[in-house]
């Protein structure tokens, strides 16, 4: 279900608090309220349904060998301005 941390045990043990992350998300209490969430950066682009961007495959480890053909790049001269 998660953990439920205090803002004081957050700041004295940050790296506990990620651990905990790991196996669910970790609600973090200011004064006895919910103040914040922490989730891992898979769990996070899960529940916003991030894409993954082009450019993170490209710097992924071991992808130095992908063969990525482009098309041809077009340039055109600029358009005048209608005013």
């Amino acid at each position: 279900m998660g953990t439920t941390i205090t803002s004081r045990e957050f700041n004295r043990d940050v790296s506990a608090a990620k651990r905990a992350a790991e196996d669910g998300p970790v609600t973090i209490t200011d004064h006895g309220r919910r103040s914040h969430v922490l989730l891992t950066a898979e769990e996070f682009d899960r529940l916003s349904g991030a894409r993954e961007h082009l450019g993170d495959r490209l710097w992924a480890r071991g992808t130095e060998e992908i063969d990525l053909e482009l098309p041809p790049r077009r340039i055109e001269a600029p358009r005048e301005d209608d005013l």
